[in-house]
Formats: C-alpha cells, structure tokens, sequence
C-alpha cells in the first residue's frame, strides 16, 4: 500500500469532505490541473459549482494558509479581484478524514491580452492596490522570498535527492553556488529593498479576464517580498519587448503607488532563484505518482544539462544592466 500524501484521497471522500461543510455535492466531480494540491470543480444540489483546494499535507502550517486566506479577505474586502475562500459558519480552512481543504467560487475568464498597453496599465493598477493591502500588515508564518528559503535550500534539496547524474553534480553545486552569489549582489545592488505581502506567483496562468477586468487567483505562494515580484513574470518576449511591458506595468502601477526602481536590479535575480526553486520543488515532490506523468523531460540527463546551462545564461544575465523602460 502506497503512503502517498494523497493515496486516500479518492472522489468519494473528496465530495463527503464538501458535504461536510454543508455545501451538498450532486456527484459530479472534475480533478482540475494542479499538482501542489490537488483541486476540483464539485457540482452542488442548489447553486453554482464549486472550486475545492486539498492542500497539501505537510506543506503548510494551518497558521500559514490561514494568513493566506485573511490576506485574501482583505483584497476582497477592498473590492480588488482576488478570488476568497468561503467563509461557512465563519471558518474557511476545514478538515477532514486528515485533509485540509478550502471551497472557492468558480471564476471563470479568458487569457488576458499581454501585448495589449491598456491591459498591462490595468494590470499595474490592481498590483498596486494589492500591494497596498499587502502594506497594511505582515506575514508572521509564510516563508520570506529570499536566498535562505528559495535558493540555499532549493540547492541542499537538489543535491540531496539523488536525482543528478553522478558526472553532473559539481558542476550542478558549482554554477548553482555562482548563481546564488550573484543573487546577493544583485540585492545589494537594490539598496536592500522594502518588501510586503505579495501575491507571490503572478504568472499569466494565475490571471484571468473578463469584460470587467483582471481576477488573480491561487494565492497558494503567497509570501513576503519585494514588490517588482508581481511584476516581473508579466513580463515576456526579447528585452527591448520586456522594457515596453515594463514601462505600461508601471505607467499603471504609479497612478496608485510609488515603486522603488532600484527594486529591477532584482528581475533577472528573482528569476534565477524561480528556476533553481523549481528544479528543487520537482525533485522533492518526484515521489507524487502525478508528477512522472505531467513531468516527463524531468530526472533525464538532458534536462540537469539545460538546467545548469540555463543557470549559467542567467548569470550573465544578473551581471548585466538592469532591465529598464526608455517609455517609463
């Protein structure tokens, strides 16, 4: 018998976990593409479908998604379009059979329009009202972004799993090692930067859009940061492209709030220390039968080879000037 985290979690204990909040199931149950947790769209008796996050066990505190959970509230609260949990008899973490769960409504949307200066101005509004929000108060359980939390441990976990081939564990250890000093002097270089409550993994697929504008959704990294961390993976295409971005993401975001432009020292900085994160998070979760699968380019020669390759570039790359809007 497996001891996979979520080897119990069969669709029958999934809709008995909903109905024991209240929220009665019909049956019907959709697995949404989700890997961390593992999350569905469960139809109701009465009233719309709902979104349900099983979190991952052992992941976080129930202290830690509870400060994610509040910080959510309080962007709902001031009428910005990040999606809540449910609040049901004032709880919105639950358990049950040792799962914790969380009940969402569906929100649906489309991909918003990048290429579009209007959309990323909008955009760079509602990442200003989220940061202010964010300002309000701090993290006390969720993990800081930093090199202690995102790069030294990501690397010790790498190098830890077994998953390099022999040949390329020095030079793994070697340019990982150089990556994260070059990290170091990439902060120095922002003066040390103020940070706040972020949503923490603003990519595209965590955006929707509608004829009424941006929804962030899946605040489930949120963490404590620098600001241009929600700005940066908005940011993709060639650099003179990035810079035009980057200067309608902040033509937007200063019509709110100011932003700190030493805070670009850290874009090719924060990127570095995401890929050495992930290589990390897919190594430690390689036991989840659901990752061989979605992942099957992972634990091959060739991947650790691109990997310290594409380390390698980003190295040159923080060594570079930083990214920065002839438009801004």
């Amino acid at each position: 018998m497996t001891s996979h985290p979520y080897s119990r979690l069969t669709p029958d204990l999934v809709l008995a976990a909903i109905d024991s909040t209240g929220c009665y199931t019909d049956g019907r149950l959709l697995p949404l593409n989700s890997f961390e947790n593992r999350v569905y769209q469960a139809g109701q008796e009465e009233g719309p479908p709902l979104i349900a996050k099983f979190y991952r066990p052992e992941r976080w505190s129930d202290a830690a998604i509870l400060e994610e959970h509040a910080f959510a509230l309080a962007l709902a609260e001031d009428e910005i379009p990040a999606v809540p949990p449910l609040q049901i008899q004032h709880q919105t973490l639950f358990h049950y059979e040792g799962y914790r769960f969380a009940l969402f409504r569906r929100q649906g949307g489309r991909t918003p329009e990048f290429d579009d200066p209007a959309v990323l101005e909008w955009l760079g509004r509602f990442l200003a009202r989220i940061h202010d929000v964010g300002a309000r108060s701090a993290y006390q359980c969720r993990l800081p972004l930093d090199r202690a939390h995102f790069g030294d441990a990501a690397q010790a976990s790498v190098l830890a799993s077994g998953l390099l081939p022999p040949e390329l564990v020095s030079p793994y250890r070697d340019i990982s090692t150089a990556a994260l000093a070059a990290i170091d002097a990439c902060w120095q270089r922002a003066g040390q930067p103020a940070t706040l409550r972020l949503h923490g993994d603003c990519h595209p697929g965590n955006l929707l859009w509608t004829d009424g504008g941006p929804h962030f959704v899946d605040l489930d990294d949120s963490c404590t940061g620098p600001a241009v961390q929600d700005l940066w993976m908005l940011l993709g295409g060639e650099r003179q492209e990035m810079s035009q971005k980057l200067g309608d993401l902040l033509a937007g975001y200063e019509q709110i709030r100011d932003f700190d432009l030493r805070e670009l020292h850290l874009i090719e900085a924060l990127r570095s220390l995401r890929m050495i994160h992930h290589a990390a998070w897919l190594a430690r979760r390689w036991d989840d039968p659901a990752f061989p699968p979605a992942f099957p380019w992972f634990n091959t020669h060739a991947y650790w080879q691109e990997h310290i390759g594409a380390l390698q570039e980003q190295l040159e790359r923080m060594n570079e000037a930083p990214l920065w809007s002839a438009t801004y």
